[in-house]
């Protein structure tokens, strides 16, 4: 009974490990526009909305953003599109007129 728990204990740890290199994980920086703590949780909250982000992180000094995320479930043209949509333009895509109006004031960055 003993030997047969730890085969299945054996059994699924391998299948956690190859589960988690099976995954295409990819990492990549690229510029997003904007200026305070305000801009930064909109912007990491845009990126990690998308299915498929594991970790955003904007720093506001260097106004690039680093994220990971799965590449057989998400494209950086679909990250750059989502933060674009709540207001921030990236390298890649422009933030829609009308929603960067509405930003605070100390989040306007154009």
């Amino acid at each position: 009974m003993r030997t047969r728990i730890m085969n299945l204990f054996v059994g699924f740890f391998l299948l956690g490990t190859l589960t988690l290199f099976g995954q295409d994980t990819k990492n990549e920086k690229f510029k997003v526009y904007g200026n305070c703590g305000m801009c930064e949780t909109r912007i990491e909250k845009a990126a990690m909305n998308v299915d498929g982000v594991t970790s955003a992180d904007w720093n506001k000094e260097t106004k690039m953003i680093e994220v990971s995320f799965n590449a057989e479930k998400v494209k950086p043209e679909d990250i750059h599109k989502a933060i674009a949509k709540v207001g921030h333009d990236t390298e890649k895509v422009k933030a829609d007129d009308e929603v960067y109006g509405s930003l605070p004031g100390c989040c306007k960055y154009r």
